[in-house]
């Protein structure tokens, strides 16, 4: 009976061991075999039982010119003499009951798609895309060829979102490739952050992040009371954009409520520990947030 009970703790140290290990680094859908790499550009994050990839599209240098207001003696604080690098990710989830695919990229190449395969899946198994705004290196991956990539997912998109580019400021390109998945669009209102959040699936609560765009959100991800947030564009310069929220960027339609939806969002983050992912944070794409002076200190996953 004693040996059988000394083999049972050393089965439990062991996996206890395995799982660390792997819930700290990557692993497969089916397995932890802990196999992915900053070379591969994926990196899981485990969330209570669900399992969060985030995955790489591109990366580039970096540039300080979409900054609005930043002038040499800031630029001088924060960014290093050898330049830096800007990413652009989406984020995949699998739940016990979805397959879910936070953001597409621009699709070029079929490098998310290419991820998605190298994770485990198929496209065809996608069934859920969350779209955090109508940009298109967020929404440009869901098309390949004139086709849709993700046949059978149903695509979330908040209403002021939709409204505005498909009625108000029309983009082109967004309003033909969401024609493609007709049937197949979800619109929802997501919440205020001091508001309750309400789930549109199981683990999933939309958040408003307006500013950025007019109807951009961001994604609480919550299992087994383990949180992570999905941002989005809350942001395109970690380096000087989480010291110095009231910095925006050229691309936000409204910059001013763009700084307040960004000082917001690292407030909630920091002040109830929450992690948080964005689509232009790089490798591993998700960080812990602190209060630090006027601003905040964010420190990449490991």
């Amino acid at each position: 009976m004693k040996t059988k009970m000394l083999l049972g703790l050393l089965s439990v140290i062991f996996v206890t061991i395995f799982t660390i290990g792997c819930s700290s680094r990557q692993a497969s859908v089916e397995s932890p075999d802990c196999s992915f790499s900053q070379d591969d550009g994926i990196f899981l994050y485990p969330t209570g039982e669900f399992q969060v990839f985030m995955m790489v599209e591109s990366m580039r240098e970096g540039n300080t010119g979409i900054l609005v207001g930043a002038d040499e003696e800031l630029l001088s604080r924060y960014i290093p003499e050898t330049g830096f690098q800007h990413t652009a990710n989406a984020y995949f989830v699998k739940t016990p009951d979805h397959n879910i695919l936070i953001d597409t990229g621009t699709g070029i190449d079929g490098i998310i798609a290419d991820k998605i395969k190298k994770i485990g899946l198929e496209p065809e198994e996608i069934d859920t895309v969350l779209i955090t705004h109508l940009h298109r290196d967020h929404f440009g991956g869901l098309v390949r060829d004139g086709a849709t990539l993700f046949p059978n997912a149903t695509v979330y998109l908040s209403y002021n979102e939709h409204e505005y580019f498909t009625e108000i400021q029309v983009n082109q390109d967004a309003v033909a490739t969401l024609a493609l998945y007709e049937g197949k669009i979800e619109l929802f209102n997501p919440a205020q952050i001091d508001s309750v959040l309400e789930e549109i699936l199981p683990g999933i609560k939309p958040i408003a992040n307006y500013g950025h765009t007019p109807g951009h959100t961001v994604f609480l991800i919550e299992d087994n009371d383990e949180k992570l947030i999905i941002a989005g564009d809350f942001l395109h310069l970690a380096l000087v954009q989480f010291a110095m929220p009231e910095i925006s960027v050229t691309f936000d339609v409204d910059k001013e409520e763009a700084a307040a939806a960004r000082r917001q969002l690292m407030n909630y983050a920091a002040q109830n520990n929450i992690p948080l992912g964005g689509m232009h944070i790089v490798y591993p794409g998700i960080v812990t947030v602190e209060a630090e002076g006027n601003g905040f200190k964010y420190t990449p996953l490991n």
